[in-house]
């Protein structure tokens, strides 16, 4: 097929509308099941190439949920803790693929901005990663391919409506990219940075104990960065991100907003949340509406009378802020990678406070002393990878 007309572009009115290779070949992606859109297809092209190259720099199966071109979360396959297992309601599960675990992770990170999003998966899917991806609200998702009981599950989603995606594995795009913004053509050559150990070897902070979890952990958060829309800063623990920050002007506020979205990962996992006294057969985005809400500043809205009857068996005791700042406290060893230098310390003094033990940026700053400095206070390891990464 060498090319696909489209319902419309990122807007009803935005007709005609299609994907096609400009060089006549045919398309290196077959639609299995389903009617894709437009910015399906954006953000299963950029996260397949995520998930391609977390597999590459990690050995390991990759998988990534995308919303609006930018991801949500994304991981590597490593088994998940009991706690996990509950916080991400995959507990009544057993025996989960690598693959799997890795699709619960990026999943299960940031549920509220996951709701609805497009699924990129680096190895061929399994049936115990479609019986995970059957449960959740999903526009669609791309794999290089499925299994015959995998892709059967799939295809019961949306009544049969479901988007499924197969990527030629063998398919490598030219060198230079073309894109046009208000008629006027733009060329460059495409971002081919190989994230590799090497990148991080240059540690510029007193401490310089790397452990081989934290290089991990930072090839998955640059990883993520170079298809994350700018500024962007990523978190990242024990093989999966646990909160971007995207397309913010101010890098602080990127820190800020990645930083609240890990703090609430983290607070997800206090018992005194996993013990919420859910009502019986509640929506799964009702529960998760629900423990965001719990969870944040506004905890009063589901805990006033006549709200909290809808989603508790009982009304729970609030999640005071002193609680929410011990818990927060007892997370550690957790990794920030930013896209670009850091122009001032509170960036760093930021990510303290959501557990950062380890920093990756580009450096280059006029005030990178102020930043080491601010990093060799707290004991932290911070590297520079000398090369930034924007991406829009």
């Amino acid at each position: 097929m060498k090319e696909l007309q489209l319902k419309y572009g990122c807007n009803p009115n935005q007709k005609p509308s299609r994907i096609y290779m400009a060089d006549g070949s045919d398309l290196p992606v077959t639609v299995l099941s389903g009617r894709p859109g437009y910015i399906n297809f954006m953000d299963a092209f950029n996260g397949y190439q995520l998930v391609r190259d977390l597999k590459k720099a990690t050995g390991l199966p990759a998988a990534a949920s995308f919303k609006h071109v930018s991801p949500a979360g994304a991981a590597v396959g490593l088994p998940l803790t009991d706690t996990l297992k509950k916080i991400y309601f995959v507990d009544d599960m057993d025996d989960l693929s690598p693959l799997a675990c890795a699709f619960v992770r990026a999943r299960g990170a940031d549920r509220m901005s996951s709701f609805g999003d497009f699924i990129s998966l680096s190895d061929i899917c399994d049936v115990s990663t479609a019986q995970v991806i059957k449960r959740e609200v999903s526009d669609g998702v791309i794999a290089p391919g499925y299994t015959d009981e995998a892709l059967a599950i799939l295809k019961q989603k949306k009544k049969g409506n479901y988007v499924i995606l197969q990527m030629d594995e063998a398919y490598r795009p030219a060198p230079i990219e073309r894109r046009q913004i208000f008629g006027i053509t733009f060329e460059q050559g495409r971002q081919e940075l190989d994230i590799n150990d090497e990148m991080f070897a240059n540690i510029v902070t007193e401490n310089k104990d790397l452990p081989a979890e934290a290089l991990r952990d930072m090839k998955i958060a640059m990883i993520t960065l170079k298809y994350t829309q700018s500024n962007s800063v990523c978190y990242v623990k024990d093989g999966q991100a646990i909160g971007v920050g995207a397309g913010q002007q101010s890098r602080v506020h990127c820190v800020r907003l990645a930083g609240q979205k890990a703090d609430n990962w983290w607070k997800r996992q206090c018992p005194k949340v996993l013990d919420l006294p859910f009502v019986p057969g509640i929506h799964r985005a009702d529960r998760d509406n629900a423990i965001d809400v719990y969870i944040g500043d506004e905890y009063e809205d589901v805990l006033r009378d006549g709200e909290w009857q809808k989603v508790f068996t009982r009304k729970p005791e609030p999640f005071t802020a002193e609680e929410k700042k011990e818990w927060i406290a007892k997370n550690q060893g957790v990794t920030l990678g930013s896209d670009a230098f850091f122009p001032f310390s509170d960036n760093i003094e930021r990510a303290k406070k959501s557990g950062v033990q380890y920093v990756a940026e580009p450096g280059g700053s006029i005030r990178d002393d102020a930043v080491i400095d601010c990093c060799n206070k707290y004991g932290m390891v911070m590297a520079f990878t000398g090369i930034r990464l924007f991406h829009h």
